[in-house]
């Protein structure tokens, strides 16, 4: 949930770069593609369109695949623009992970590959447009902490790639994705079936366990509103009972309007907000400008579109720093401290 949010669409992106990326699919298309035993010894070739989607391939892939992922680390997914050998990799590739709507480039050499399994993750868990109109300010927020829209409800659903992409930010939804990439990975390399299957399973079982970390873990919560610079947590919020007030919209690189940033801080002030959230991948400037107008303090809340040091990180670790700054925000009382053992205490007797 989140208050008043202003429209903004995914692909601003010029059509001079998605043009670009077609007319080069459409040049390597010629040359034809390949098997997936003509080179990484036989592993399928994943493509994957950018972090989250990549974590899912490796997970549940493991040493059977060889995955591609076209976002490199550190760069905004947002931003990416494929070159003509990346386009050239979705070509060849045995099976493709992606989120339709989020990266247009991607879309477009996708669309014209050649590849049985295109592996689009709103097809398992289809997206909610979390938009509200620049007006809704004094939307009511309801005396459990769910957020309302203009219209009193949580958000509209849409089929396809109309709305909030981050849906891998709800656990669930994103446990939804690791089934649908699971099943198709069996179909694209049947001779691995069970333990594409069998990974997937215990992805979920880590995703679940997550969900549940999180359930426990803001339950208590003071209050349930969380400023941030960027809309990604919609899904997050829906699903946990949380408003989110966002400085800017689903684009995290859209400039806020004066009568915006006038919501947001009305909206920290009457719901007892303590942090402005910024993320990694894009400058913390606004926020911090934001947080220093009302008193408040800045803190990470990672969107995961990307991963700075996969070498140190993955989805699951930054979420779980991520729940861990939302309970600091919201005033979740400290877990209790585990019993410390007592050196008195007798060994039990065999």
């Amino acid at each position: 949930m989140m208050i008043g949010l202003p429209r903004l669409g995914l692909t601003r992106r010029s059509l001079a770069i998605a043009t670009t990326a077609l007319a080069a699919s459409l040049a390597l298309t010629a040359c034809g593609g390949s098997s997936s035993a003509d080179s990484d010894n036989g592993r399928l070739k994943v493509v994957a369109s950018f972090y989250p989607m990549e974590f899912l391939a490796q997970q549940i892939g493991k040493e059977h695949v060889a995955v591609t992922d076209l976002t490199a680390a550190g760069v905004e997914p947002h931003d990416l623009e494929l070159t003509a050998k990346q386009v050239g990799t979705v070509q060849k590739a045995d099976a493709i992970v992606y989120l339709k709507g989020l990266q247009p480039t991607v879309d477009q050499a996708v669309a014209q590959s050649s590849s049985k399994h295109k592996i689009d993750a709103t097809a398992a868990a289809p997206l909610v447009d979390h938009h509200l109109d620049e007006g809704t300010e004094g939307a009511d927020h309801g005396a459990d902490g769910h957020g309302t829209d203009a219209h009193g409800g949580d958000g509209h659903q849409h089929e396809g790639a109309a709305g909030d992409p981050h849906i891998w930010l709800d656990p669930t939804r994103y446990a939804a994705v690791a089934r649908n990439v699971g099943e198709e990975f069996a179909k694209a390399d049947p001779t691995h079936a069970e333990d594409y299957r069998k990974n997937t399973d215990e992805l979920v079982t880590k995703l679940t366990a997550l969900d549940q970390e999180f359930q426990a873990g803001l339950k208590d919560a003071t209050t349930r509103t969380f400023v941030t610079s960027h809309a990604a947590f919609g899904y997050l919020a829906d699903h946990y009972g949380l408003t989110q007030v966002a400085i800017n919209g689903v684009d995290p690189e859209s400039e806020p309007t004066p009568a915006r940033l006038a919501a947001v801080q009305k909206a920290a002030r009457d719901n007892g907000a303590t942090t402005v959230f910024f993320e990694t991948l894009v400058s913390p400037k606004l926020a911090e400008t934001v947080a220093r107008d009302l008193g408040l303090k800045t803190a990470v809340l990672d969107p995961l579109e990307g991963v700075k040091d996969p070498s140190k990180d993955d989805y699951l670790t930054v979420m779980k720093q991520n729940l861990a700054n939302l309970r600091a925000a919201l005033g979740a009382p400290a877990a209790p401290a585990a019993p410390a053992a007592d050196a008195t205490t007798p060994a039990p007797a065999n």
